[in-house]
């Protein structure tokens, strides 16, 4: 799995580090941040249907 490194505001940090460890949704930064990412793409994703915006693919 290729490694990415980002900035990101202290507030934000700290915001995402209440939902991981223990207590937390989350077992580490990397799974919170990959979660957020698919859902993040998933409603742009339902954005671009409503708007017909999809490329059509042949599943």
């Amino acid at each position: 799995m290729p490694k990415i490194s980002v900035e990101i505001p202290q507030e934000l940090l700290d915001d995402l580090d209440e939902h991981v460890g223990d207590g937390g949704k989350f077992v580490n930064r990397s799974d919170a941040i990959r979660a957020s990412i698919r859902k993040n793409l998933d409603l742009l994703d339902e954005i671009d249907a409503r708007h017909d915006r999809l490329e059509a693919t042949d599943e």
